[in-house]
């Protein structure tokens, strides 16, 4: 059963922006984005896929992802509920691990959130100097949740300016 721990923070500051080339640009989109499950539609660059994931506890859930043709990705996102959520996506490696920047454009343009997938949810991991507020808890930061409540309309005092 494929499983995905991942933990989510803020950026307390701009120099992960030293350690990165070219990012790709995502956009995804929720076929359904009910608490218990969601099953997403992303475009990345020029590939597409459908991705089912379960609910989330602590770090964990359930993940399946497959790649589908990118017309047919392009096409369920004209199905899927609005806005759809946009960003460019960064890799950076940090003692052999990959953190996923991602830089939100559109309706939530100004979010910028690090992700680290792990093998367990007890990993020990160094966090690079750049990362702030762990936000893995926060349903508030699920791109899930990014539709019905988008970045731009969070209250001035909630967003983090780096």
């Amino acid at each position: 059963m494929p499983i995905e721990i991942e933990r989510k923070f803020l950026l307390k500051n701009s120099k992960w922006r030293d350690q990165v080339n070219n990012g790709k640009e995502i956009k995804q989109g929720y076929l359904n984005s009910n608490a218990n499950r969601t099953v997403r539609v992303r475009t990345k660059g020029k590939l597409g896929f459908m991705t089912v994931k379960s609910k989330t506890i602590n770090a964990t859930r359930k993940e399946y992802e497959y790649e589908i043709p990118i017309q047919d990705a392009k096409e369920l996102l004209l199905l899927c509920e609005q806005p759809l959520v946009e960003k460019v996506r960064f890799e950076i490696i940090h003692n052999q691990k990959i953190w996923e920047v991602d830089e939100f454009k559109g309706i939530n343009e100004g979010l910028i959130v690090a992700e680290i997938e792990l093998e367990d949810e007890q990993e020990k991991i160094e966090l690079p100097d750049w990362i702030g507020e762990e936000v893995t808890l926060n349903k508030k930061y699920y791109n899930s949740s990014l539709i019905a409540n988008p970045y731009s309309k969070w209250e001035s005092i909630n967003k983090i300016e780096i």
